[in-house]
């Protein structure tokens, strides 16, 4: 069993996760802060913190469904998914600010949906080893799976 926790499909189902939560936040940022007017500093702000708030909450729903108090698993959610997150958010958005013209595009654009998926997609590659070598060491989503409810 230990060596299955810390096998590819393990991270890979980790990272997924991750993506989920990470692309929920960042699609929502960049409409809202689009919708606003806002400039990209703004909106990639935003982007970034729901990134986080709906990674974390994607984990912290499966572990208090487990029955965990609240507090812990908080510290759970924020133990397992910090290093994910960060690593995502870091790829995707600097993906986008290095493509030509991505950071200036519109919700109408193809480029904008375009660049963001592609982004996403490098970021879940360069995460998915993160969270394996996480994983290995009893840390990340190792952690999530000792709480969830079988």
């Amino acid at each position: 069993m230990q060596h299955q926790a810390s096998g590819w499909s393990t991270a890979v189902q980790a990272t997924l996760h991750c993506l989920t939560g990470c692309a929920i936040g960042e699609v929502l940022g960049m409409v809202i802060g689009t919708a606003l007017g806002w400039g990209n500093v703004a909106t990639t702000v935003l982007a970034i913190i729901l990134a986080f708030f709906f990674g974390y909450s994607l984990t912290l729903r499966g572990v208090l469904k487990a029955g965990m108090g609240f507090r812990a698993a908080l510290r759970v959610a924020l133990a397992a998914d910090t290093l994910s997150i960060a690593v995502m958010e870091l790829i995707d958005n600097g993906v986008i600010a290095l493509w030509p013209d991505a950071m200036d595009a519109e919700l109408v654009d193809l480029l904008f949906w375009a660049s963001l998926a592609i982004s996403l997609a490098i970021a879940f590659v360069v995460t998915v080893p993160v969270n394996k070598w996480m994983i290995g060491r009893g840390k990340g989503h190792a952690v999530v799976h000792q709480h969830h409810a079988h």
